[in-house]
Parts: structure tokens; sequence; C-alpha cells
């Protein structure tokens, strides 16, 4: 399209970007060679408003395939990733897509090489980065591997999102199955670059990852309260780590530590009581797993070596985790059941180390999920098994 093709079919996107795309590919059929293309923009548009919040604020955005729209990263991880970078340096970044994260990066760069296979994927992000008026960014058509083999520029930090399923669409478990496969990548990223930056899948093992990776410096593990959105693994080429610091990085909190604090850690245990505080890490924080230090570094009481909820009888403000106060415990009993069926219509139910799913536990107590009120089924300090009832907890 020419530049004036690309002007009328941005202000038609944006006029119609809350129109029904099926209507408007009948009324407006044959009229717009680009048509299209522009459906596919409302589409794409709609579908990443709230990831792509930023950098949708550019009414000339242009995604080239829908693919992109649903593998690229958000505009909140991007700017993670851009604060790794040293200010000034320069960036490749070998697995670039849609080209959120070079488009990040390169605000805090010198220069970005943006490294991308397909040509229309490419092309694309040369112009995403006209339109934002970015002008450190220079794109490479071309495979990472034959980049590296090719180039004889040396960089100050490489950055690579390998794909996180394998070829016939199954999610993988290391980082040896992605593609690339950046463990065999190593030696020929290193000669071409100071640091390497890897954002790699949430479902990955810190363990097996920090294995494949064993020059990583510093693994964070992304996220929010209720979801592990990835791991990001740091790794400084001619510094030999005595262990990777690990750090927990969400909205709300963030929370640091090495493998052998951990290991050393000494956690202890005790029975919850009524009217003390129950504290329920999220996902983020449970996939870092540092059970046993959470309760020696915030002085809480685990309820059992795999039940990985804590207990204090005071409310702790700092303490990386919901917080909720204990109303009532109950016995895992058919006359408990019974009455907490008849008292509690309606309460969200869950399980943590319990020996039926929270659907069983629903249907046997004949509640409703909903409310402010929760019950969570588990398994205390003695191996006996409770029914918490709680409510939100308030912070002084």
């Amino acid at each position: 399209m020419t530049d004036s093709d690309n002007s009328e079919m941005f202000d038609w996107v944006e006029s119609h970007i809350n129109d029904d795309p099926l209507k408007l590919r009948l009324k407006y059929s044959g009229k717009f060679p680009w048509l299209d293309t522009a459906l596919m923009q409302i589409e794409c548009r709609r579908k990443a408003r709230k990831k792509l919040s930023e950098t949708l604020e550019c009414k000339d955005f242009l995604f080239p395939t829908r693919l992109s729209e649903e593998q690229c990263t958000s505009d909140m991880l991007a700017r993670f990733h851009a604060s790794l970078i040293d200010k000034g340096s320069e960036v490749a970044d070998l697995t670039c897509g849609l080209g959120i994260d070079a488009l990040h990066i390169s605000r805090r760069a010198s220069s970005v090489t943006a490294v991308e296979r397909d040509p229309i994927v490419a092309e694309t992000l040369r112009h995403n980065a006209k339109a934002l008026g970015i002008d450190n960014i220079t794109v490479i058509n071309d495979d990472c591997t034959d980049f590296l083999n090719s180039t004889d520029c040396h960089y100050d930090t490489m950055f690579i999102d390998p794909a996180r399923r394998g070829t016939n669409g199954e999610r993988v478990y290391r980082l040896a199955d992605c593609s690339p496969d950046v463990t065999e990548m190593l030696n020929a990223i290193a000669s071409k670059s100071d640091r390497l930056i890897v954002k790699a899948s949430p479902m990955l093992d810190i363990t097996q990852t920090l294995r494949e990776l064993p020059l990583t410096t510093d693994l964070y593990v992304v996220g929010t309260t209720t979801e592990c959105k990835e791991l990001v693994a740091d790794i400084k080429f001619g510094v030999k780590p005595a262990e990777a610091k690990i750090h927990v990085k969400t909205p709300d909190y963030e929370f640091s530590f090495t493998p052998s604090e951990e290991a050393e850690a000494k956690a202890r245990y005790e029975k919850p009581a009524v009217g003390g505080y129950l504290y329920e890490p999220g996902a983020t924080l449970m996939k870092a797993a540092p059970y046993r230090l959470l309760s020696q570094q915030f002085d809480v009481a685990k309820l059992h070596s795999n039940t990985h909820l804590y207990y204090s009888p005071e409310i702790i403000d700092d303490f990386p985790a919901e917080a909720w106060q204990i109303e009532r415990i109950a016995d895992f009993s058919s006359g408990e059941l019974k009455r907490l069926s008849r008292e509690y219509p309606q309460i969200n139910v869950a399980v943590r180390n319990f020996d039926y799913t929270a659907d069983w536990l629903r249907k046997k107590l004949k509640v409703k999920d909903g409310g402010s009120l929760r019950l969570i089924a588990t398994t205390l300090c003695d191996g006996s098994k409770a029914m918490l009832i709680l409510s939100p907890a308030k912070h002084s």
C-alpha cells in the first residue's frame, strides 16, 4: 500500500473500531483493496486493548498477522525487560516478532538490532518503528542462528524469546525443547555479546532452567498474584556466579532469595486459631517456591510441610501474600459438612493439600461460589483435615 492508502486505512479503522467486523465486511466488500487488512486490525486491536494499551495509543500501529497479536509480549512485561537493559547499550533482539520488546528496549538502548525471519513481520516492524517515531532500530530479515554466524558486530546485550511450543503445538517444559534451542546457541551468543537475557515460559521448571543456563546471575519470576507470566534469565558472560539469585516480581510486591537460602531455612509449624490470620501466596511467588524461607523471614507458621499456607495470630502487613482473617475452623466430618452447608449457602470454596477437589467439596456442601467469604479445606501440621472459614483481612 502507498502512504496515502495507509493513512486512509488507519483513519477507517479508527472510525470503525467498535463496529462488528462481519457487518463491515458485508457493507464494504469490494470497496477498498485494504479491507481484509483493516478488519484484521480491528480484531487485533480489540483483543490487544489491555495487553498493548500503551503501544496502541499510536493510531498507525500495524499488526502483520493475527498470530503476531496472540504471541506478542505485553507492554507491561516489555517495560520490565527494558528496565534490565543498561542505558546507552547496544542490543540485539534475536527473535523480535511483532517487536514490542525491541520497541520498549529502544527507549533505553543506544541502538537495537531486531532480527526476524518472517519478511512480512520484519517489514511491519520497520513501519511501526517509524510510526512510533523510533529511529534507533535496525530490522534484519534473517534467522537468528544464521545472523549469529554471519554478523561481525559485538553487542552489549542480546535478548531472546524462544517459541514455547513444540512442532506439533504441544507445550514444552525445557529450554532445550523450545525453538530456537538457546542452550545450543550459548557459545555463539557469548562470542558476539557480553550479556544474554532469556525470556522463557512460566511452565519451565526453575531448577531445570538453572541447570540448562548455569551462568545465570539473576532469574526473575514475573507475573501477578493470580498468574505467573514468565521466567527471565539474566546471563553475564565472563561472570561465574556462586549461584543465581531468584527475584519474584509482581505489581504488588518483590521478594528475592537464593536457592541455598531456601534450602537452609527452618520453617516452623503451628495449627491456626480463630481470630488469627491466614496468608495465601499468589501463583508467581509459589512458582519461585521459597516455602520455608517465608516462614523464617516473616516469623509466620506453615500449616503443614506440604500446605503452602501461613498463619500468624496478628496481621503482618508486609507479608507478600493475600491475607484472610479466620472466622471459624471446622473439622472435616459429615456433621460439620452438614452444618456448614446450612450456614453458608454461598461461599467461595478452595482446597490446598487436601484429599478431594474443590468441585467435589462444593457439591458435597451444596453451596454456590460467591460473596466475600472463603472456605479453604486443607491439611494441618498434625495431619488432621480442617475447613477454614475466612473473611478478607483488614490491614492496619
